[in-house]
C-alpha cells in the first residue's frame, strides 16, 4: 500500500486494539506450582501505551483466554475496555467499537494467530507480530520485527505515530528534558 494512504488511515486511528497471548505477551502459558497462570509484559510495550494514551488515543483489549494478569497489567496501564475470554472476538469487537465509540476505520488491530483475524480485516488498520501466522501477517497492513512479548505493541505504536508525524513529537519531547 502507499505511505500516503497508510498516513491517511493512520490518522482516523483513535483506538489500539490488542490481543494478550502472542501480542502483549510471548504466547506461553506458565502455570505457578499454586496453579496461577504466569505472564509476562515488555516494559517497553507499557511505555509506549502511556506516550499512546498522552496523544489522546485509547487502546482496548480484546482476548480469548482470561488472566487476573492481564486485568491487572491492564488496569496499571489505562487500557481499557478489557474483554477476555472471548471466543469469537467479532462480537467482542463490535461491544469495544460501541462502549468506545469509534467507527471500525477508526481502529488498528495488533494480533498474532487464527482467531484474530476476522477483527484484523473490518479493522482501519492491521498489525502482525513477527512471529504471527503466515496468514496473519498477509493480511497485515503492517509486520513488527519484534515478536510478541518482546516489544511489537510498541513498535506498532511507533510505527502509527511516526506515519502522522506524532512520534517525532514524543521524542523530541525527551530531549528537550534533557
Amino acid at each position: 500500500m502507499p505511505t500516503d494512504d497508510l498516513a491517511a488511515r493512520a490518522a482516523r486511528v483513535r483506538l489500539l486494539l490488542l490481543d494478550v497471548d502472542g501480542v502483549l505477551t510471548d504466547g506461553r502459558i506458565v502455570y505457578a506450582d499454586d496453579g496461577a497462570e504466569v505472564k509476562r509484559f515488555h516494559v517497553r510495550d507499557g511505555s509506549g501505551l502511556k506516550f499512546w494514551r498522552d496523544a489522546g488515543k485509547r487502546a482496548a483489549v480484546v482476548s480469548g483466554r482470561s488472566s487476573p494478569a492481564v486485568t491487572r497489567r491492564m488496569a496499571e496501564l489505562g487500557v481499557g475496555p478489557v474483554l477476555q475470554a472471548q471466543a469469537d472476538k467479532v462480537p467482542a469487537f463490535g461491544r469495544v467499537l460501541a462502549e468506545v465509540g469509534v467507527t471500525a476505520a477508526e481502529v488498528c488491530a495488533v494480533g498474532d494467530d487464527l482467531p484474530d483475524l476476522p477483527v484484523l480485516l473490518r479493522a482501519g488498520l492491521a498489525v502482525a507480530v513477527a512471529d504471527a501466522a503466515p496468514e496473519v501477517r498477509a493480511a497485515a497492513d503492517y509486520v513488527t520485527t519484534a515478536p510478541g512479548g518482546a516489544g511489537a505493541v510498541r513498535e506498532a505504536i511507533e510505527w502509527l505515530m511516526a506515519l502522522t508525524g506524532e512520534w517525532d513529537r514524543v521524542v523530541a519531547g525527551f530531549r528537550s528534558a534533557a
